[in-house]
């Protein structure tokens, strides 16, 4: 528990970094999320899941 809670936090901080250093930047991106299509949407987060269960799964070997 204490490694996921590790890990959880430094998702956390890796999230939240761009909305502090970027927050014009963010909201700009928010509006032009809010146009895509959700198909699309769909896709990018699975694509973005697999590379984290590989990056996980890589991690782990080693």
């Amino acid at each position: 528990m204490k490694y996921f809670l590790a890990v959880m936090g430094m998702v956390m901080i890796v999230e939240g970094l761009p909305y502090f250093a970027f927050p014009d930047k963010m909201k700009q991106v928010m509006r032009q999320v809010l146009e895509v299509e959700d198909a699309a949407l769909r896709r990018f987060g699975l694509f973005l899941m697999g590379l984290g269960l590989a990056a996980v799964f890589l991690g782990q070997r080693g």
